[in-house]
């Protein structure tokens, strides 16, 4: 499970104890809410269906896959349905050779979501090497549904803009950049994602 909101606050008080400019993005917006998912297949699964689309056209693609293929939580089904019948639902034809390869890699046991290596770099190696998951997707699932206190997604475009306004940047910091901007902070640095994430909802609320 993800980082709970006691762990937050825990991790984001010992980064404000040693940079200022994140002691006052908190009292600013506030802690974060926890971002919690299911450990396992039909998170990563859900991940895949929701790429590069909304909320709703993921939760609608998500209802027609129940409907026409069956039982989504199984990996075996999914790896047994026809392209047609994951076509159908919505699902674009990479999307649907992403979700039948996910299913078989888990059916398989190639890939063993319950005893992902300890190591968070060894662990995103392990996730990418399915097909249609990329690191910010594996990032994603080991900080809410694994609750890895220190993975830092900076490639993720809201987290280097909201570090660059946190940080006093007056340009969007790269990749690079933001990665090295959070070094001073491990091990809490997914406390500060989910931080930067909040500031971004708060930073669009405003306008």
């Amino acid at each position: 499970m993800g980082l709970t909101a006691d762990q937050l606050r825990e991790s984001l008080d010992a980064i404000a104890a040693l940079e200022p400019l994140i002691a006052a993005a908190v009292a600013r917006v506030g802690y974060p809410e926890p971002r919690i998912r299911e450990p396992g297949y039909e998170t990563l699964l859900r991940t895949i269906v929701g790429q590069q689309v909304s909320v709703a056209a993921a939760a609608s693609i998500w209802n027609k896959l129940a409907a026409g293929v069956g039982d989504l939580t199984q990996p075996d089904i999914v790896a047994a349905a026809s392209d047609e019948a994951l076509r159908a639902a919505g699902l674009s034809r990479q999307k649907a050779s992403y979700a039948k390869s996910l299913a078989e890699e888990v059916s398989s046991g190639r890939l063993d979501l319950t005893a992902l290596p300890a190591d968070d770099e060894a662990a995103i190696a392990q996730l990418v090497r399915v097909k249609g998951i990329g690191r910010w997707s594996a990032e994603i699932y080991l900080l809410f549904a694994e609750g890895r206190r220190d993975i830092w997604p900076a490639g993720d475009l809201a987290v280097q803009i909201e570090v660059g306004r946190i940080m006093g940047h007056e340009e969007r910091p790269s990749e690079k950049l933001t990665r090295e901007i959070a070094e001073a902070w491990r091990p809490h640095r997914g406390a500060a994602a989910i931080l930067a994430w909040h500031h971004y909802k708060a930073d669009m609320a405003a306008i």
